[in-house]
């Protein structure tokens, strides 16, 4: 995937980032860690580049796309193209260097070959490499596999890699076109020479591809020819039944077998110190090797008229209208040449884009001392949320406050010109009713865990520090309509400074505590630890904290949220929640589990609703 954008110059791991819709500005929240504990601060960075070219810089991301697509296709392509391709097709190099090296006479295997070929006769040691290790079977099965082998790479050439990297031609061709008009694109970094040298390597690629379809195709008409008249030999030093058709073999034939063995079968012993074989009679294979050297049989362009015509004119040599064709080197390194360049062309924007993003604000928000492996670490706060509608950006985070993880609520405006009332607010959760008795739960609750189910309302998880286990989690609906309250706004504004870290000056931040008799609910025998909501799907998600179980549930009930007292009661005696998956392993047991069975542990998952809570 090809960046739109890197940014440089804020130091730390990324934990979160949000663009905001109307791309004018980046949020950040970054962790330094010195000494054993991390320092987490938030960043918002001015976009306006981005914010300036948006139609271009939407255009421009949607043919980065689709290139990078295209290169995946290819990549994908040239996978299934190598593993159609077999190791039973060095078998006839293998057996053939072998009977080299143990064959008594001076007479090459060529000589061997054509020998049997006019007269019809093999010598003693010939027909043994014949009958023991090739076999009949064995050369009727080495035929059928490369005749399937070759097929299906031939389909694949030109059903998949040809068709992909024509489009990947056509994607570089448009996007060559939108870089020439500078006006639109030179700002973002679109460089047309640097495309034009990745359309001349997408061209290479293409040739290559072209010829290893007219080597699979020659090498395809050679086995058939060789292999039949081998076949039929072979019966014959059997003294078995040869059929009639195969029986029949015209002068032609003859002349293209030996001139199959003549190309083929000369031993070459540079060839057996490179690679240790003396022959390579199949051809393919070396097209697809991901590997720097030189293909061992490159194709031969002695003749070909047109490659000499080029090779003597200097002015179509260098010319920009042909693509230059590496003959010695394998369709693998071509594809590595053409993604090299490609990569390195279409690089450019980002570091354009990247430099252009100015820091505009630096909020350092807490030192964290807690040691959380990086598995958890993906489920903890800080989370980052854009309002589209009010152009917002909202980060919820916790500070350690008396022991205890209170929520914080900070937001800034996309636009950094542009100020926002209430930027920081804390929330405290006071107390919540029960729907049933009308009695209210009082408590200390510490933040655990909670993300944005909405534009309009947070998904809260939170601990109860002096309840019992197993009824001392509460999931909660926190409406943001009933933080930000316009009528007492005035009193609850930041009296600190954003330049020193916000857990330093806790009595500065504004203080809300919040009472619930609706849209919470008491998560019975579950250790609940992480949240996770979405509005669009009516749902929210509840992982315990030893990531072994998952309840699911349905949020958006508008006529069960006020519930008469039978209905009440009626749910407080059957409440029993649909099972997707029976439960495998109870919490206790989960928590007894070894640190390595927590690598493949059985999930449980659960889908209630979520209901007024219930006294029991």
């Amino acid at each position: 995937m090809f960046k739109i954008a890197r940014v440089t110059g804020i130091v730390g791991t990324c934990l979160a980032l949000c663009l905001s819709s109307d791309l004018k500005s980046l949020s950040v929240v970054t962790e330094v860690s010195a000494g054993g504990a991390s320092e987490v601060s938030y960043f918002q960075l001015e976009t306006n580049l981005l914010y300036s070219f948006l139609p271009e810089v939407t255009r421009m991301a949607r043919k980065f796309t689709h290139i990078s697509a295209l290169l995946q296709y290819i990549n994908l392509s040239l996978t299934c193209m190598c593993e159609a391709w077999e190791e039973i097709l060095m078998q006839m190099d293998s057996r053939l260097t072998k009977f080299v090296q143990e064959k008594n006479t001076t007479t090459s295997v060529q000589d061997e070959f054509m020998h049997l070929l006019l007269w019809g006769k093999a010598s003693a040691e010939l027909q043994t490499l014949l009958m023991n290790q090739l076999t009949v079977k064995g050369l009727k099965k080495l035929g059928q596999s490369i005749e399937s082998s070759y097929s299906s790479i031939q389909k694949l050439v030109i059903s998949h890699l040809q068709s992909g990297s024509e489009s990947l031609l056509y994607h570089l061709s448009e996007l060559k076109g939108m870089a020439s008009w500078k006006q639109k694109y030179e700002p973002l970094g679109l460089d047309a020479a640097g495309i034009e040298d990745a359309i001349t390597a997408v061209g290479s690629f293409i040739l290559k591809a072209n010829e290893l379809l007219q080597v699979i195709d020659s090498s395809m008409k050679n086995f058939k020819a060789f292999f039949r008249w081998l076949y039929v030999a072979m019966l014959r030093m059997t003294e078995d039944h040869v059929l009639p058709e195969l029986n029949k073999m015209t002068q032609k034939d003859i002349t293209f077998v030996a001139e199959f063995l003549t190309e083929h079968f000369n031993e070459a012993p540079d060839l057996y110190n490179r690679k240790g074989k003396y022959f390579n009679v199949e051809k393919v294979g070396q097209y697809l090797k991901d590997e720097d050297d030189d293909l061992v049989s490159p194709p031969n362009t002695e003749g070909n008229q047109w490659y000499d015509f080029l090779q003597n004119s200097s002015h179509l040599k260098e010319s920009p209208l042909l693509f230059p064709y590496y003959p010695r080197k394998s369709l693998h390194f071509v594809k590595r040449r053409m993604e090299n360049i490609i990569d390195q062309c279409l690089q450019k924007p980002a570091d354009v884009i990247g430099k252009s993003m100015n820091q505009a604000i630096c909020i350092p928000l807490y030192r964290d001392a807690r040691s959380q492996d990086s598995t958890r670490r993906l489920f903890k706060f800080p989370f980052l949320w854009n309002n589209k509608t009010s152009n917002l950006h909202y980060l919820l985070f916790t500070i350690l406050e008396d022991s205890l993880h209170k929520m914080c609520i900070l937001r800034r405006h996309t636009d950094i010109s542009q100020s926002v009332s209430n930027g920081l607010t804390a929330i405290k959760f006071g107390s919540f009713t029960y729907a049933t008795t009308e009695k209210v739960r009082r408590s200390t609750y510490s933040c655990l865990d909670a993300q944005f189910y909405d534009d309009e309302t947070v998904t809260v998880v939170l601990k109860d520090t002096i309840g019992r286990e197993g009824r001392d989690r509460l999931l909660v609906q926190l409406p943001l309509s009933l933080v930000y309250n316009c009528e007492d706004s005035a009193e609850y504004q930041f009296t600190g400074t954003y330049s020193t870290r916000l857990d330093e000056q806790c009595a500065a931040i504004p203080t809300r505590t919040m009472h619930f008799e609706k849209h919470w609910r008491l998560l019975e025998s579950m250790k609940a630890q992480y949240v996770a909501g979405n509005g669009f799907r009516k749902v929210s998600c509840v992982l315990s904290s030893n990531l072994r179980h998952v309840r699911v549930f349905e949020m958006d009930i508008d006529d069960e949220w006020e519930l008469d007292e039978s209905s009440d009661e009626e749910e407080e005696g059957s409440n029993k929640p649909v099972k997707i998956k029976e439960e495998v392993l109870s919490e206790s047991e989960a928590e007894n589990q070894p640190a390595g069975a927590a690598l493949a542990p059985e999930i449980v998952i659960k889908v209630e609703k979520l209901d007024p809570e219930l006294d029991s």
